[in-house]
């Protein structure tokens, strides 16, 4: 049952600094399970959410319980990130300017099952179609081996939540993204992207 004192609310751009600690507290803590394996720090992360904060067209999606960010997820303009997500689609020859980038949803586990990743992508998507100019949104997820030890048992991707959306895999367009792993330190990763063309508003 989702608690009554749980609302959903969107904030753009440069209003997006207000919150850049519950999301980096937010990513450190949700990123640190796998499949991200992430051994973050806040330094790091207000450098990453930079990027949102100085987007005019950036959108942060964020639950809140009780006046506390239990979750959240951001987009902006795939035009506005950083060369390492748009050098991809340029390679694909789709024009990073015509794709909205959903980035990440993180979301404490008490508060998983109750379709806020439904509301996450419907708020995004929305956003992108009010701005206009886009045909796709997107959003990339990192890739690991099936038999990789550390996978937890009895495990399930969100490929089947993804699919319901309408997002396709897209094993054409990737990115390599380093980050620190737990007891490894910092690694490159692979990610792969997934598409969904972005019908106009009705």
């Amino acid at each position: 049952m989702t608690p009554a004192s749980l609302s959903v609310r969107t904030v753009h751009g440069g209003a997006i600094a207000a919150h850049v600690d519950d999301l980096a507290g937010l990513r450190i803590a949700v990123f640190r399970a796998w499949p991200y394996l992430y051994d973050g720090d806040a330094a790091y992360e207000a450098q990453y959410l930079r990027t949102y904060v100085d987007s005019p067209r950036s959108v942060a999606v964020l639950a809140v319980d009780a006046g506390r960010v239990v979750g959240a997820s951001t987009g902006l303009p795939l035009a506005d990130e950083d060369n390492a997500f748009r050098a991809p689609f340029v390679a694909a020859g789709i024009d990073p300017a015509r794709v909205f980038y959903c980035g990440e949803s993180v979301l404490l586990p008490a508060y998983r099952g109750r379709g806020l990743g439904h509301r996450f992508f419907d708020a995004r998507e929305a956003h992108a179609r009010a701005l206009g100019g886009f045909d796709w949104t997107a959003f990339c997820a990192v890739d690991r081996m099936p038999e990789d030890p550390r996978r937890p048992a009895g495990h399930r991707d969100n490929d089947a939540f993804w699919a319901g959306r309408g997002y396709r895999r897209r094993d054409d367009l990737r990115a390599a993204l380093p980050w620190r792993e737990i007891g490894r330190g910092d690694v490159l990763h692979t990610l792969t992207f997934w598409l969904r063309p972005l019908e106009a508003a009705r």
